[in-house]
């Protein structure tokens, strides 16, 4: 199963980043934000994540591309928040439903833990939501551990 990363063409970001924005707020709205809420969340986490409409610097966007040279997902990789430059972290990565369960997302990920190393990646963390349990299992499988949890109850 060949799987490549490729960098995302110039012309087509603008594309991606309203994809990503709205798979972004989607996923929030599954935690029990309000779609108001959730779409201005994406949006300002979106816009400050890429102030000039492009990635920040060392960051990268790729499109998860199939043996036939088709996109069937994306990978946004770059540092983290942190002071650490060898501190990295997987900000978005989606394999197209239809393609899921066929281990593109495995391959995706550890060309992207490759791509860190090459970039000087010590660490590579990531957040996944805790209903995406196909996710954590990957990843999970993978040798990510979990370093913090976050829960909610649901009142009423």
């Amino acid at each position: 199963m060949p799987i490549a990363l490729r960098h995302l063409d110039a012309p087509l970001f603008p594309a991606w980043l309203e994809r990503s924005r709205a798979e972004y707020a989607e996923d929030l709205i599954a935690t029990g934000r309000t779609p108001d809420e959730a779409h201005r969340h994406a949006e300002e986490t979106m816009a400050r994540s890429f102030p000039s409409g492009t990635p920040s610097p060392g960051h990268a966007v790729f499109d998860v591309v199939d043996d036939a040279g088709e996109a069937i997902g994306y990978l946004w990789i770059g540092p983290d928040t942190s002071d650490d430059a060898g501190a990295w972290w997987i900000w978005d990565i989606v394999i197209d439903a239809d393609k899921r369960g066929r281990g593109f997302g495995r391959t995706a990920m550890v060309l992207g833990e490759e791509y860190a190393r090459l970039q000087g990646a010590h660490t590579l963390g990531l957040s996944v939501f805790g209903f995406n349990t196909g996710a954590r299992g990957l990843y999970e499988s993978l040798g990510y551990e979990t370093t913090s949890v976050k829960m909610l109850k649901r009142l009423g």
